[in-house]
């Protein structure tokens, strides 16, 4: 068998030379080391051998095959090597082709109107305080003068941890005001950023995620015309200084008296019976607003003599009305041709 094997690695090593591609060099190892192979065949033969012929010419074998080995996978890093920069010159790039255009990104339209609001109230003296969005039951409705079995629990469609019912995805951003407001004394004045969570079916005016801004002012004699003058100003800011205001008595629990906010019509400027937007009655709904309730006051451990006012609104909707959106959706769906016009 020694001689075989050397006439197995002389032939070995003849063809393994002129080898000059991959595929050539795989054909050429499964001929030798493949299952079907030559020295399968002869450890195959090894076995009808005696016990000292087996050990003697099995370690000439592997020997044999051990260095073979090393020669193939020698060539294989060669060409591998070789492929390699025949591929990296055939791809050269050209240095004297135009740069491909570096494209800068923008920040989500929400992010955008987020920001502007918070700093129109930044501007006029508030604060902003943030807080977790998975709350408790207390803060979120117990506090707010929600207490379980009132009516109010209804209009809010509450997404709760499944095992810990006292837990819940906030409604709302009010419950940061009662976490500040139970951390702080009075004077107090902030806005209150963020997302909110309600079991809502999804169409183009109403999403189960959706973002808030709440403003809380307590103080000593804080008055309704504090908040008609702050909410006021803000809109103007935010819509145009030609914008108008109007509040109409609503009911909310927490805010005694309360009052929805309306703007006058950015789009048709009170001016069209058809308008889309304003279904031609001139004025556009833009969040809720009122003084806060006693209740309240009394759940955080506030004197009586102190009063306040607080409002929110939502982003989302902000944004419909300065851009002229009519799907919310479209918020959602990160369609990069959509997004790119902001």
């Amino acid at each position: 068998m020694t001689a075989h094997l050397n006439e197995i690695e002389k032939n070995f090593i003849s063809e393994l030379s002129p080898i000059a591609s991959l595929q050539d060099l795989e054909e050429l190892r499964k001929r030798y080391f493949g299952r079907k192979g030559i020295f399968n065949d002869l450890l195959d033969k090894l076995k009808k051998l005696s016990s000292e012929q087996k050990q003697k010419e099995g370690q000439a074998l592997n020997a044999v095959k051990e260095s073979l080995e090393k020669s193939l996978q020698s060539k294989l890093k060669q060409l591998e090597e070789t492929q390699l920069r025949a591929e990296l010159e055939k791809n050269r790039e050209d240095w004297s082709l135009p740069a491909a255009p570096l494209l800068i990104g923008s920040s989500h339209p929400l992010t955008q109107i987020l920001e502007e609001v918070m700093e129109t109230f930044v501007s006029m003296g508030f604060s902003v305080a943030e807080g977790p969005e998975i709350e408790t039951d207390e803060n979120n409705f117990g506090a707010l003068n929600i207490p379980p079995d009132h009516p109010a629990r209804d209009m809010h469609d509450t997404f709760y941890i499944r095992g810990n019912p006292q837990h819940l995805m906030r409604t709302h951003t009010s419950p940061v005001q009662i976490r500040v407001m139970r951390s702080q004394k009075p004077p107090v004045r902030i806005i209150a950023p963020g997302r909110v969570y309600r079991h809502e079916a999804v169409d183009a005016t109403h999403s189960s995620v959706f973002h808030q801004v709440e403003g809380l002012a307590v103080d000593e004699n804080v008055s309704f015309a504090d908040l008609k003058g702050t909410i006021a100003l803000a809109c103007q800011r935010l819509f145009g200084k030609n914008v108008q205001t109007r509040f109409r008595p609503s009911y909310f629990p927490f805010v005694e008296p309360g009052a929805e906010v309306d703007i006058s019509c950015t789009i048709c400027r009170q001016s069209q019976s058809n308008c889309p937007v304003c279904k031609g009655t001139g004025w556009i709904e833009m969040m809720g607003a009122g003084m806060v309730h006693p209740n309240v006051f009394q759940a955080v451990g506030y004197p009586p003599e102190i009063t306040g006012f607080a409002f929110g609104m939502g982003i989302e909707r902000i944004a419909m009305i300065r851009y002229g959106i009519s799907d919310m959706r479209l918020f959602y769906e990160n369609h990069l041709d959509f997004l790119s016009q902001f």
